[in-house]
């Protein structure tokens, strides 16, 4: 099986369309894309998504952002990016990692306990601040659901 590569990138306005497919806002985005590290993920030597990491405790990781192209997900590739990211930000010592989705974000709620992570905190009104009105699956987006996952080597 071919395995995802996470290279770090510095040229991140570059990456903009696929942070837009994990975020609806540009002005959202441009509020975040400097902070952290941003990384591209590599699968059958084709770019096919992008994470940023932020670093909102001297303990803790976040992904910002996880992105795939549609026509790459659903083999594997989301899962094997976080268990690299796993093994990265555990060998620097940090202690958990941390991820938040919408409430409407169906799949995205099941995806991130598949991977590992339980359910930490839920964000009260934060997708209130987006410019318009955010709907997925006929659920407006109102709160984000934060997941956490323990990092241990």
């Amino acid at each position: 099986m071919n395995s995802v590569i996470l290279e770090e990138v510095q040229n991140r306005n570059d990456y903009m369309s696929y942070l837009l497919l994990a975020d609806e806002s540009e002005d959202i985005i441009n509020g975040y894309i400097n902070e952290g590290e941003l990384y591209v993920m590599q699968f059958e030597n084709k770019e096919v998504g992008v994470v940023l990491f932020t670093f909102p405790s001297i303990d803790t990781v976040e992904i910002k952002n996880i992105a795939i192209t549609e026509e790459a997900r659903g083999h594997g590739i989301g899962i094997q990016a976080i268990q690299q990211a796993v093994h990265i930000f555990s060998k620097r010592h940090y202690a958990r990692l941390i991820v938040g989705t919408a409430n409407s974000s169906l799949g995205n709620l099941a995806f991130y306990q598949k991977a590992g992570f339980r359910f930490y905190e839920i964000r009260r009104d934060f997708f209130l601040h987006y410019p318009s009105p955010v709907f997925e699956n006929g659920i407006q987006a109102l709160d984000m659901v934060v997941f956490e996952r323990t990092l241990q080597i």
